[in-house]
């Protein structure tokens, strides 16, 4: 069989292959707790059950524009007002498969071959790969003190003459970290000076604790919806949970858009439409919905710091977004697909290797799902990498010896 030498080059997505390793263990009866994957476990807004219910029982589901619906476009353009105190129009928006197709359609339309990308690391897993797949050139900033915030020094060394975008996405996935107010104006600012698209992955935006805040930067540009560099990538995955409900949309000036439209077009031609009107029940029902989900999040990724103070030798940063975490296991080892595969075996724990995020030695951990598991996966993971811990743990029903320290 010939495969294409791009195709070879994309790596395989390692939340994706650790999901299903997860379930095929699962089948076979084994307790596996899930720490990979961030996917909360509440249940859709009512509002977005009933809108596509109600469409679907009128049995007429037909194809969409291919940049979404008239009405959901409506309800986006109201969250931006709300949200962002800016007033896009229904041509500055369009709705996709999911923020991943989003990025996408940005990076297609945009980057040209040898064209390079800055990715702040950590990053999450798809941005090289997606770049990669537009014959651009991932460029990673890597922070030098440790710590999962860049400096504008750093970012500004990596700009070339070939740089045409640079993705920011706080508060960020794998790290939790929230980006400050001052970082995201002078990237507004460096951006919007040197002609650079800035894209803004703002998935996560409303997901924050302790009274931080995640700063839109359309407040840091002085210019119209048509004429600035930044793009804001948004969608219901995260902020209602809804991650199976697959909608993601792009605001940007008018001609980007109808650039993205045509390559939609060509693609999947327009997102569902049970999905669509879920989406629109969900933007256009009552919002305290997200604020009880992030009271939930909040308390779980509390209770994993918690767990986290007993274990010797992890080193963790508080998170101040998302529902990941990503703990320094370099006490226990230098090389993180190795870790995370030893736990999945030995502890039936499912994590995220950090060399995937571009940190390695770290490993993401996802506090998304119900304090149990947070507390037992945490127990077994102690278990198997701590010697101070006991040397007997229950897993399941069986009672299991640690004999490998």
């Amino acid at each position: 069989m010939s495969i294409s030498q791009l195709a070879r080059s994309i790596t395989d997505s390692p939340t994706l292959r650790l999901n299903e390793e997860a379930r095929l263990m699962r089948e076979k009866g084994l307790p596996v707790i899930h720490l990979g994957i961030g996917e909360p476990k509440n249940k859709a807004p009512i509002t977005a059950i009933l809108s596509s219910a109600a469409l679907l029982n009128t049995g007429d589901v037909k194809y969409t524009p291919t940049d979404g619906t008239p009405s959901l476009k409506k309800a986006i353009i109201k969250y931006t007002e709300e949200n962002y105190n800016k007033i896009v129009a229904p041509e500055n928006i369009i709705v996709t498969a999911g923020a991943k197709q989003s990025i996408f359609n940005v990076l297609f339309s945009i980057i040209n071959p040898q064209d390079e990308v800055i990715i702040l690391a950590p990053y999450w897993v798809s941005y090289p790969e997606i770049v990669k797949m537009m014959h651009g050139m991932p460029v990673i900033v890597t922070p030098k003190d440790g710590s999962f915030f860049p400096r504008m020094e750093d970012v500004t060394e990596a700009i070339s003459s070939y740089t045409k975008a640079i993705i920011v996405n706080s508060p960020n996935n794998p790290s939790g970290a929230v980006y400050s107010k001052e970082f995201i104006q002078e990237m507004v600012e460096l951006c919007e000076k040197k002609g650079i698209y800035l894209l803004m992955d703002d998935i996560y935006h409303k997901l924050v604790f302790d009274d931080v805040v995640a700063e839109p930067a359309y407040q840091f540009s002085d210019r119209d919806i048509e004429n600035t560099r930044v793009i804001v990538i948004n969608g219901v995955s995260k902020l209602y949970g809804m991650t199976g409900f697959r909608i993601g949309w792009v605001i940007a000036n008018r001609k980007l858009v109808e650039v993205m439209t045509n390559v939609q077009a060509q693609t999947t031609s327009c997102p569902a439409a049970i999905l669509q009107a879920a989406a629109e029940g969900a933007l256009n029902g009552v919002q305290t919905y997200v604020e009880s989900l992030r009271l939930t999040i909040e308390n779980n990724r509390n209770v994993i710091l918690q767990e986290f103070k007993t274990f010797n030798g992890i080193r963790i940063a508080k998170p101040q977004g998302t529902f990941y975490c990503l703990p320094d296991f370099r006490a226990y080892g230098d090389k993180s697909v190795e870790i995370s595969d030893f736990l999945l075996r030995k502890a039936l724990v499912v994590t995220v290797p950090g060399v995937e995020f571009g940190m390695e030695g770290f490993i993401r951990l996802s506090y998304a799902g119900s304090v149990k598991d947070i507390t037992e996966g945490i127990a077994r993971i102690k278990w198997a990498l701590d010697p101070e811990s006991p040397r007997e743990i229950y897993i399941g029903e069986r009672k299991l010896i640690r004999d490998w320290l």
